[in-house]
């Protein structure tokens, strides 16, 4: 018997190899035999023979690896020169002694001992033993069945739930087959004994097994000598010792409480997270600062981190102790979850909108997975990518909201972002011209200036227009100052605000990239010098636009532009503007220009007489004429404005302005302005105007302070209502053409519009007028508690929340009977009217008798300010306004809706949820007859209904079907579900199953109080207590006025029932005199000048001055008299008053004037209120009633009759859009989860009003 090493070898073995130690090749024969061609290979002669499908290549490899430098002491990534083969026979070894802690948690101990000298491996761990006993079947010891024989192994069976790295049955025999020599020693305390037996010459030869008796601790040891032939080697290199270090370290991380020992030294690893650090260890970002790795302990399964990668994806990852180098599903499974984590993370603060992908984001990962998977499965014998699908895991791996956090912070979402800045800057200078260029081609619209791009170009000045006909206003202009420095340019509307636009948004404006081009800017250039100045193709940019809020929109727009992509062309003076008038007032030769509206309402108080002026507004460049325009050029010092730099002021202005990171900045700016305002309306003082007529530079926090803080509070006027009326300006003019032209008659919605841009001089599309119109008339569930107009057509329905309303064309309005008795006409003499044009238009803000902006609630977004007010019960508010007149406080109201049949509760101060209602009908089918606020029933249906039914990738089917029984006021869906989805249902809760819950907040009640400013109510009862007191002062004011107007009425009919009587006497003879001496007679006598007309003059001198220019126009006779006592009211009489039945029902009227004198000063304020109150009540419950009656006649209609029951008898079966009689109403609750999402919220937001305090040093 030879011997191998010192151990007998029995030769009953037969040896696959030939003579030569090789395997025997076919002889070399002219022609092929077919027992040549076709072989029958051995086991383990196949694997011999084709050693890649088993090990991998035998041949060596030089690839980037991470191995353990010994020198370094450190785990480093470098190039290596390895057999992959070699490297696969040492893990199987490795993870088979890892393997032994998943079936002993006693073990706690693997030995790895490298000799590259002697070439040997010893690989040692404590824990229990192989059995040593002999195995009945095969007759052998059960350890030289497992490391001799193929294909045997304690993983075949699949049932069994198995967390370790061996499966195939070939694992350790393949360390055997290409070894020299390969000994196995184990014990088995279980059976008292010691096993120890060798194999030599690639598992071919075999010692006897050596058996011992043994009392000791359990323990394996696979000693082996690799079989370097086969590998090409003739020693164990440095490369392939350094990476065999490396995954004695995997182990000691993979492994969990097991010390792991490398040549007789301990692994200084505590566990997975200190390998982590090893790899990040000395490692910084781009800013230098230190990569620092996230860390989770997920569960028992799963241990992951994740690390900023400066080398695109990179991962570390284990699966049952198997170094899985290429991955795997498990990788990708965390890698997932983090990315789409990081995306909604990037979404928040990606305001450029560079598209980012998540193969991009995870780019810059560096993902470590240590995970236990059941019966893992991989793609190869290597083991180096795990493919078992996610499902089959046996746990799973949820990662906790803390860690998401902590990865978020970890400077990953940095570096996507600066990546995609990269690439966004990238882009946007592949718009721009590489040099300067003279003629520019493919620009519609571009006049250029002669010189553009030229070595005058930075004589030049771009005009540029706001629109096209401000660009043939400059291009006349042009025939005076030239066209060789001056270009003009028209733009198409208002600028992209280029600070929040996204990157997509600026790079597919054709706009500003037309304006790069013309001016010759590029993106990463700084103009500091004058030779920088000197490569764009114009020195100046002049802004032309209307002189209107929105013209100066327009230049902010242009400023912000050019200010955030190039800061320091505004310090060169490079922007300028041409200003126009506004208004021009003439007299005679007499011309004088304004070009502010405050600057032209200051000379309007300063000139008495300025009715007699002609007033032209200049709202448009395209009012001026082409002669104005030669003059505006002419007189270039006056209209050239220029922008002067006045330093880091300047720059705060225009990020305030333009920023949306500064909300509570242009709060608190456009707060104090209005205050402002406010003090110098009060004060008496004129509003502020920034161009006077000396003025000829300006800096940018003045233009921002004094001229775009007009068209901010414009914005917040257009999209806020007054407190007062609840009206927004739009509503306002609607409600002012109808109260003066359309009380009773109907008017087709189209036609009403036009009307109204007639009579209020409304400047924007008709079409957003129409749409006002229709949300004033609808009166489905969820829009307005008091229609104001009527709907008569379709108006829209719940159905769509009012979009499937018809066309303007085809439907009518007129107002509701209730508008006039809310909106009283006894107040409208007390209003303050609007001007536009020299036009009376609707009031600041009308006086309803109740406050209508909590009836119908509010909803609008402004600049630095949005509202949102739910709608109230208007008999609760009657109610409260009763209270506080008889000096009670009002008592708590909760928001109201019209018809909604669901239930609202209060969740914490200022938020509610709303209900819908769901009954169950038995027999597992539920019944859905209302729906939350404002949740319109076709949306509801495809977005809820339908994903119930079809189910989503994350949420399988609830639901087997559903009927729809909806009408255009009612909501009824039927659902049918299974045994066990019901029981799921009723688990997590119905309402919150089927989305029939939503809330809504009071937090940002924002309105306009009387004076015009903007206020934050923190409750409903601030809104109604400041309304009660403006109205209560209103109502003494009406008094007072109706007291005056009626005296004044009485006085009137006093006269003239003294003058006729005198007349019928004989006493007054006016025949046959000249007008002046019977104006002279009737002085003497004492006759009062026109009572009423005097009355009004002293209420509204302004109004009363307009009257007076109206008449001289209609009789150019009454100008001589206009400065006289007015007696038309007696002389103008007809002779029929001088009958005795005119002449008796005059007097009559006389003492019927003086009683309501009489009964009106004996009312209180109180009282005059109260009247209007009840009066409105009465005739709310008419329409109410009238409404219910129209509602039931149709569901008479839709019935069609009742029919019996199969069978005769019993009661009549309902329509099938009525409830059902038979449901069982599911009482909604409010739990946990959503009061926790309610309390976050708010929290959000008390934290976010606390930073931006503490932002504005507050």
């Amino acid at each position: 018997m030879p011997a191998v090493n010192g151990t007998d070898v029995p030769n009953n073995i037969p040896n696959p190899l030939g003579d030569d130690g090789k395997v025997p090749g076919p002889k070399k024969k002219t022609g092929k035999s077919v027992e040549t061609v076709y072989q029958k290979k051995t086991q383990l002669e196949h694997i011999l023979l084709r050693p890649d499908t088993y090990i991998g290549s035998v041949e060596f490899t030089t690839e980037q690896m991470w191995v353990y430098d010994m020198e370094l002491e450190k785990i480093v990534q470098k190039e290596i020169s390895y057999v992959p083969g070699l490297y696969k026979i040492f893990d199987e070894i490795l993870v088979n002694a890892a393997d032994n802690k998943q079936r002993d948690k006693s073990m706690d101990v693997i030995k790895v001992d490298i000799d590259p000298e002697n070439n040997q491996v010893c690989i040692f761990n404590n824990g229990r033993g192989i059995p040593v006993a002999m195995h009945k079947d095969e007759k052998m010891y059960v350890p030289t069945m497992i490391f001799g024989h193929l294909l045997t192994s304690s993983n075949y069976n699949d049932e069994e739930q198995k967390v370790t790295g061996g499966r195939n049955g070939y694992g350790a025999k393949l360390c055997n087959i290409f070894s020299n020599k390969f000994v196995v020693e184990t014990s088995s305390h279980e059976y008292k004994k010691t096993f120890k037996q060798v194999w030599g010459n690639n598992m071919s030869k075999a010692s006897e097994p050596k058996i011992k008796d043994y009392t000791g601790e359990d323990f394996t040891r696979i000693t082996f000598s690799p079989d370097l032939a086969k590998f090409k080697m003739e020693s164990l290199n440095a490369d392939i010792v350094s990476l065999m270090s490396r995954r004695a370290y995997d182990i000691a991380a993979s492994t969990r409480g097991v010390k792991v020992f490398l040549n007789g030294k301990r692994i200084p690893l505590k566990g997975f997270k200190d390998y982590v650090d090893f790899f990040i260890k000395d490692k910084v970002d781009d800013a230098d600062n230190p990569i620092k790795a996230v860390y989770e302990n997920v569960n028992e399964r799963w241990e992951v981190a994740v690390a900023l990668s400066d080398k695109g994806f990179q991962q570390m990852s284990f699966v049952n102790s198997i170094a899985t180098t290429k991955g795997g599903r498990h990788v990708e499974h965390v890698t997932d979850m983090i990315v789409k984590n990081l995306t909604e993370a990037l979404k928040k603060k990606n305001k450029s909108g560079v598209q980012i992908k998540p193969f991009q984001i995870k780019n810059h990962m560096w993902v470590f997975v240590n995970c236990l998977i059941v019966n893992p499965t991989f793609d190869s014998q290597t083991k180096e990518n795990m493919t078992l699908q996610a499902k089959s895991f046996g746990s799973k791996c949820t990662l906790s909201e803390k860690f998401t956090n902590s990865v978020i912070k970890c400077g990953i979402v940095e570096s996507v972002m600066a990546w995609a800045k990269f690439k966004q800057q990238a882009q946007l200078q592949s718009k721009c011209a590489s040099k300067k260029q003279t003629k520019l081609k493919g620009i519609p619209k571009l006049e250029d200036a002669n010189d553009a791009g030229t070595k005058f170009s930075s004589d030049c000045t771009l005009i540029l227009t706001e629109g096209d006909s401000a660009k043939t206003l400059a291009v006349a202009g042009l025939g005076v100052v030239g066209r060789d420095r001056y270009g003009v340019f028209p733009l198409k509307g208002k600028l992209l605000n280029v600070r929040e636009a996204s990157h997509k948004q600026i790079l597919e404006n054709s706009e500003i990239n037309n304006i790069i081009k013309i001016l010759g800017l590029q993106y990463k250039k700084k103009y500091e010098s004058w030779d920088d100045m000197k490569t764009l193709r114009y020195g100046k940019l002049m802004i032309m636009t209307d002189q209107d809020q929105d013209g100066s929109h327009i230049k902010g727009l242009l400023i912000n532009f050019i200010h955030h992509n190039w800061p320091t062309l505004l310090r060169h003076s490079f922007m300028e503007e041409f200003i126009t008038p506004i208004v021009k007032a003439t007299k005679g030769k007499e011309e004088i220009s304004f070009y502010s509206l405050p600057e032209f309402e200051e000379w309007k108080k300063s000139k008495d007489n300025w009715p007699s002026y002609k007033i032209k507004y200049y709202k448009g460049l395209g009012t001026s004429t082409s002669k104005e325009a030669k003059e505006y050029f002419n007189d270039m010092v006056r209209h050239r404005i220029r922008f002067n730099y006045g330093g880091a002021q300047d720059d705060h202005s225009i990020q305030m302005a333009f920023s949306r990171k500064a909300v509570e900045q242009r709060k608190e700016w456009l707060t104090g302005w209005m205050e402002e305002c406010k003090r110098r309306k009060e004060l008496g003082l004129p509003d502020i105007y920034l161009y006077e007529k000396d003025t000829r530079v300006v800096t940018y926090s003045d233009f921002v302070n004094k001229e775009l803080v007009l068209f901010s509070n414009l914005d917040n006027e257009r999209s806020i209502p007054s407190l007062v009326d609840g009206f927004k300006p739009g509503q306002r003019k609607v409600m002012y053409t109808c109260l003066k032209r359309y009380e009773k008659k109907e008017v087709k919605v189209a036609q009403l519009a036009g009307s109204v841009a007639e009579h209020s001089a409304y400047h924007h599309g008709e079409a957003s007028l129409m749409s006002t119109i229709i949300n004033l008339a609808q009166n489905f569930v969820g829009s307005n508690n008091i229609n104001l107009l009527m709907p008569i057509g379709q108006f829209g329905t719940r159905l769509q929340g009012g979009k499937d309303s018809a066309s303007p064309r085809y439907i009518f309005t007129k107002l509701s009977p209730l508008a006039r008795l809310i909106f009283h006409p006894h107040d409208e003499p007390l209003l303050k009217n609007n001007y536009d044009d020299n036009q009376r238009i609707e009031p600041e803000w009308y006086l309803p008798i109740i406050p209508m902006v909590l009836v119908n609630g509010a909803d609008g977004i402004g600049t630095g300010w949005s509202t949102k007010i739910p709608n109230y019960n208007p008999r609760e508010i009657v109610h409260n306004l009763k209270r506080m007149i008889a000096g009670e406080p009002p008592v708590k109201m909760k928001p109201w809706f019209k018809n909604f049949r669901g239930t609202i509760d209060e969740l914490d101060l200022q938020r509610y949820i709303s209900h819908g209602e769901i009954a169950d009908l038995g027999h597992n089918k539920m019944e859905i007859t209302e729906l939350p606020i404002r949740v319109w029933t076709q949306p509801y249906k495809e977005t809820v209904m339908e994903s119930l039914l079809a189910g989503t990738e994350k949420a399988p089917a609830m639901i087997t079907d559903y009927k729809e029984y909806h009408t255009d006021t009612t909501v009824r869906f039927t659902i049918v579900l299974t045994d066990d989805k019901y029981r799921k249902a009723a688990e997590e809760g119905f309402h919150k199953v089927f989305k029939l819950q939503t809330t809504f907040s009071t937090s940002s009640m924002v309105l306009f109080d009387h004076n015009g400013v903007l206020r934050k109510y923190e409750n409903v009862e601030q809104i109604l207590q400041e309304f009660f007191e403006l109205r209560l002062r209103y109502y003494v004011k009406r008094k007072a006025y109706l007291l005056g107007m009626l005296e004044a009425e009485a006085c009137k009919l006093s006269n003239q029932a003294r003058f006729i009587l005198e007349k019928c006497d004989g006493r007054l003879v006016i025949e046959n005199k000249k007008k002046k001496d019977m104006i002279a007679e009737l002085q003497r006598k004492g006759y009062d000048s026109d009572p009423v007309k005097a009355w009004k003059k002293a209420q509204d001198r302004e109004a009363a001055l307009e009257e007076e220019e109206e008449d001289k126009d209609e009789d150019s006779d009454k100008e001589e008299d206009s400065k006289g006592p007015d007696y038309d009211y007696l002389l103008g009489l007809a002779m029929w008053n001088l009958t005795k039945e005119k002449k008796d029902e005059l007097l009559k009227r006389r003492d019927e004037k003086n009683q309501e004198v009489i009964v009106l000063k004996e009312k209180t304020v109180d009282d005059l209120w109260l009247e209007d109150l009840n009066k409105f009540l009465e005739e709310l419950d008419i329409v109410e009633k009238s409404e219910r009656e129209d509602e039931m006649s149709s569901k008479k209609g839709a019935q069609g009759g009742k029919k019996k029951k199969r069978g005769g008898g019993g009661e009549p079966v309902h329509s099938e859009t009525v409830p059902s009689a038979f449901g069982e109403r599911v009482v909604p609750h409010i739990d946990a989860e959503l009061k926790k999402k309610a309390e976050k919220a708010a929290a959000a937001k008390e934290r976010g009003g606390k930073k931006e305090k503490r932002k504005s040093g507050e």
